[in-house]
């Protein structure tokens, strides 16, 4: 289901039953390192799980549409490259 080439995650959840794929994203996504990037592919426009990062995770992903439908979407979500804490929560502090 993943692959990993040049700073990117890739994954296909069109084969996952549903209950099992965000949390398999949201495991992914909290693993990412900034400037890193995940490829996801689904059957459906993923709209609501832009929505719950923009909200959960403001700030800490940049999120650009690859393909949209009708049968197949792909977004490409990077963790985004912050200076401050050192760590890897995307803030700025």
């Amino acid at each position: 289901m993943t692959v990993a080439e040049d700073h990117i995650l890739k994954i296909d959840v069109r084969e996952i039953p549903r209950p099992e794929r965000h949390p398999r994203i949201f495991g992914m996504l909290n693993s990412l390192v900034p400037g890193y990037d995940l490829i996801l592919t689904v059957d459906h426009d993923p709209v609501p799980l832009y929505y719950h990062l923009e909200m959960h995770y403001d700030g800490m992903f940049d999120w650009e549409y690859l393909s949209r439908g009708p049968e197949i979407w792909e977004v490409r979500i990077q963790r985004r490259k912050h200076e401050g804490c050192n760590c890897n929560c995307g803030g700025g502090h």
